[in-house]
């Protein structure tokens, strides 16, 4: 049975079958294709403590006034015991996750380099075959490593705070690249004023005067207080409607499926290879590397050529 936004239920169960590897979730996500394509994904990210989860909250509070329905995943750090999610954000969002129009999970990052588990996007997928019009991507704050989501999303957020040096480490951690706009939170804070200034200083660097060209702004906010969202959310109208008027939001949706292909094969490939014989050839030649008797590059590739011959 495919999910439905009507039956919340079906919805989670989906989502935990493709999360936990089930044999049914590649047969379920293959149902799922022809429905995809309604949700737009919105990505948001920056350092800890910037307030992603208020924004998230605020932001879907305003949503549901405009009648649009809201599926929020949460990126928490995974935990070392269990290998679920840690932070537990539906707590944090308890106000907006009893709305039927609203949907949150926590999901763990198991790993994930760039911050957002492949599982991420097939929950995403979920969501958007059930029939939400939007679905949020908010990932943990971990700086460098939180990158990948701006192929994950239509339109990325980066959040950033008003305190000292923000905006430089902004630049520093390539988040100045991957964001389509700026939410600077916590406006009400000493400094505010000089940030968004330091930020549209850097911004012009971006520019490169090309024929339809975007230019992120910056958007400031005080979520805890509800001011500003209604800025944020016109913003990622205004990006939207860019996106569609250049022609660009198929071209980057193309993009962000070819990515994740080549994601999975990457990942199939890594559980095919590392069989537990494989591994326990790789403890006993790493004791040669370590002494010098062979190079890395040799064990490697004798590795992959035992593989290929055996695929």
């Amino acid at each position: 049975m495919l999910p439905t936004l009507r039956d919340r239920r079906t919805v989670a169960q989906a989502i935990t079958i493709a999360e936990n590897d089930s044999p049914d979730a590649a047969k379920l996500l293959h149902d799922l294709a022809p429905k995809l394509g309604h949700a737009y994904r919105i990505g948001i990210t920056g350092p800890p403590g910037a307030g992603k989860s208020t924004l998230t909250s605020e932001m879907t509070k305003l949503l549901r006034k405009q009648n649009k329905t809201v599926g929020i995943i949460a990126i928490d750090p995974t935990s070392p015991f269990t290998g679920g999610a840690l932070l537990g954000d539906r707590i944090r969002m308890q106000d907006v996750s009893m709305d039927e129009g609203v949907f949150v999970r926590s999901m763990a990052t198991r790993g994930s380099l760039g911050g957002l588990s492949a599982k991420a996007k097939d929950a995403a997928d979920v969501l958007d075959a059930a029939g939400f019009d939007i679905v949020i991507f908010e990932t943990v704050g971990v700086g460098q490593s939180e990158l990948d989501i701006a192929k994950a999303a239509d339109t990325t957020i980066v959040v950033l705070v008003p305190e000292s040096g923000d905006a430089v480490q902004a630049m520093k951690s390539g988040l100045m690249e991957i964001a389509d706009f700026f939410v600077l939170n916590k406006s009400d804070r000493e400094g505010a004023e000089q940030a968004v200034r330091a930020l549209k200083t850097i911004l012009t660097f971006r520019i490169t005067h090309a024929e339809d060209e975007w230019i992120p702004d910056v958007i400031s906010t005080v979520a805890s207080k509800g001011k500003g969202i209604d800025e944020v959310l016109a913003e990622i109208e205004r990006h939207k409607s860019h996106l569609l008027k250049t022609n660009t939001l198929e071209k980057k949706r193309t993009e962000r499926e070819h990515e994740r292909v080549i994601e999975l094969v990457e990942i199939f490939l890594r559980v095919d290879f590392w069989t537990s014989e494989r591994k326990k050839k790789l403890e006993e030649k790493v004791k040669n590397v370590a002494a010098h008797r062979e190079s890395s590059y040799e064990v490697a590739m004798e590795l992959v050529r035992e593989f290929k011959g055996k695929s």
